[in-house]
């Protein structure tokens, strides 16, 4: 079967299926247009349609290929960490621009590493430490880490747990979905681990730890920023209304939803 057959009788969108059948042959995608008569081997049909297979059942292309790109870096992805989406962009832009020159930076829950590793190839002049209850996930993180040679000092945490010291900024993308959403049974999040997804209550479990205790591992005037879900912003804010906290305030993804709250401690 040529290349170009077997992308025609794909059961999956074109464009996806370009994308599986390049991973799979290791090909750029010029030579999947130049070579598209190519006859390919019987492996060779079997590991792309295989590929397809998986896809429509659903599982993440950023699993299939085993990589997503994020801050215009390409992070290594598992089934043990969440898929880096863009708006999570938003939460390291807005990190950038409040980092004092030689900082002290903490990422809680830090999954693939995708937000400390962003930090930290953005920022070499300070100091990452990033932390998260999964030993899978940290091997992950870990990996992307040294594939992008970036300094972070990685230990597992259930939160603040095994934290010590003190902080310029915190930031987290923790789970914020409440127990029973249906979006968990929808698409990617199927696949994803459901206890970075979740908090299997009531969606605002961690974030309320994680404000709580912020003041003790945080710096004088240091700020701690979290992502959270889509209709959460006015209840993380009121989170945070409390004496210990100033410049309280939420920002908006490129779609215009209120994705990131954070405050400084005064």
């Amino acid at each position: 079967m040529s290349l170009d057959d077997l992308l025609k009788s794909a059961p999956i969108e074109i464009v996806e299926a370009r994308i599986l059948a390049a991973h799979s042959l290791q090909w750029s995608r010029v030579q999947l247009i130049t070579q598209s008569k190519h006859v390919l081997s019987t492996v060779q049909v079997d590991d792309i349609q295989r590929l397809f297979q998986r896809r429509l059942q659903g599982e993440p292309i950023a699993y299939l290929l085993g990589q997503r790109e994020f801050y215009g870096l390409s992070f290594e992805v598992t089934p043990a960490v969440l898929i880096p989406r863009p708006e999570t962009e938003l939460l390291v832009e807005l990190a950038i621009e409040r980092m004092p020159t030689n900082a002290r930076v903490l990422d809680m829950g830090t999954g693939s590493g995708a937000i400390a590793v962003s930090l930290a190839h953005t920022r070499p002049d300070s100091t990452f430490f990033a932390t998260d209850v999964s030993k899978q996930a940290l091997a992950v993180a870990e990996r992307n880490s040294l594939l992008h040679q970036t300094a972070i000092t990685f230990f597992q945490s259930n939160w603040y747990e095994h934290v010590n010291g003190r902080f310029d900024l915190i930031v987290s993308n923790p789970p914020y979905i409440r127990a029973g959403d249906v979006h968990l049974s929808q698409g990617d999040l199927r696949f994803e681990p459901a206890d970075a997804l979740t908090d299997h209550s009531t969606g605002f479990t961690a974030i309320e730890k994680i404000i709580h205790r912020a003041h003790v591992h945080l710096e004088r005037s240091g700020w701690l920023m979290l992502e959270h879900g889509y209709d959460q912003a006015s209840t993380v804010r009121e989170l945070f209304h409390t004496s210990i906290w100033s410049d309280v305030q939420s920002w908006c993804d490129l779609a215009g939803i209120e994705r990131v709250t954070g405050a400084r401690l005064l």
